[in-house]
């Protein structure tokens, strides 16, 4: 065997003499597996939290499955009551939004009696000629109605019975008259004669109460006739007023004292005690070259809120 021969055959045989160093001992062995083997058990003693029960004798470890056992009555329970309540509130929100949409009068223990107010049909402002303005608007400096006089008659409230003949159209000059005294007639008609008078509208009704109602409307050629009438014929401002006919007396009402319609002029009086069977109330509205007078009669006494409510919305109409 040449001498590079003998080379090559000990670099081969070079590995298999390393078994022939001396043998690591078991701890080596352990230290050298360290680093790639991660310790079994303690990433799970950290994650979860003791599962095996406590070595403990057994008083200790006895109350622990104690709660377990009585918190599924408990949290049943308590789901019960949960939904109770839930069924018990949306049955009150029900019966809440029940009542909240019903009037008063239907519900059981909370009906109360009427305020005496009427009930009217719905009311609005009827439409005007085209180019025309309402009273009281920039550029109708003459305070005009130009709208329909008949559709600015308040209509009659529910439930009651309109005179046929006074149902919203036009009347005579002897229907209006027959309001006044007898003794009156002579010298109102003959102002209205000199008065530039166009025309007249008026509606009547009896209510269920025995109320009678009457709405006239009359319209004058300008806002100083209607106001000369008012003022040198029916004495508004002066002794008081021409007075309604089976009237003897009158006195100032101040029911009308919280009624506020801008630009108009209410003037209300009261048949003065002592009167017969019927008490009449009446109120004048002063509005531009209209000028209404709405009367109301009832056995007894003749009401104040009525007689409000109706004196108001007339004005509000003719606002």
């Amino acid at each position: 065997m040449t001498e590079q021969t003998q080379t090559q055959s000990e670099l081969r045989t070079e590995p298999q003499s390393e078994p022939s160093v001396e043998p690591r001992t078991e701890a080596q062995a352990e230290a050298q597996a360290e680093p790639r083997i991660p310790a079994p058990s303690a990433p799970q003693a950290e994650a979860v939290p003791a599962p095996a029960p406590a070595p403990a004798p057994a008083p200790a470890p006895a109350p622990a499955p104690a709660p377990k056992k009585s918190r599924r009555p408990l949290l049943a329970a308590i789901a019960r009551w949960t939904a109770a309540v839930l069924v018990c509130g949306g049955v009150g929100a029900g019966t809440a939004l029940g009542l909240t949409s019903m009037e008063r009068t239907e519900v059981p223990g909370l009906a109360t009696e009427s305020d005496g107010r009427w009930t009217y049909p719905e009311i609005a402002l009827p439409a005007l000629p085209e180019g025309v303005l309402r009273p009281y608007s920039d550029g109708n400096d003459g305070e005009v109605h130009h709208a329909d006089l008949r559709k600015l008659v308040l209509p009659a409230p529910e439930g009651a019975t309109v005179d046929p003949r006074l149902n919203g159209g036009w009347i005579g000059l002897d229907t209006y008259l027959a309001h006044f005294h007898a003794d009156d007639r002579v010298a109102v008609k003959e102002a209205l004669a000199d008065s530039a008078l166009r025309h007249i509208a008026a509606r009547g009704w009896t209510t269920p109460d025995g109320t009678t109602t009457r709405v006239y409307l009359m319209r004058f050629t300008s806002v100083a006739f209607a106001e000369a009438f008012k003022d040198d014929v029916l004495d508004t401002g002066v002794r008081g007023s021409r007075l309604p006919a089976g009237v003897d007396g009158e006195m100032a009402d101040t029911a009308l004292k919280d009624v506020r319609v801008p630009f108009l002029s209410l003037y209300a009086f009261d048949e003065r005690k002592p009167y017969g069977p019927e008490q009449t109330r009446w109120a004048y509205i002063q509005a531009g070259d209209t000028l209404g007078l709405v009367t109301q009669t009832r056995k007894g006494e003749a009401l104040v809120v009525p007689f409000q409510q109706t004196v108001a919305l007339q004005a509000q109409l003719l606002g």
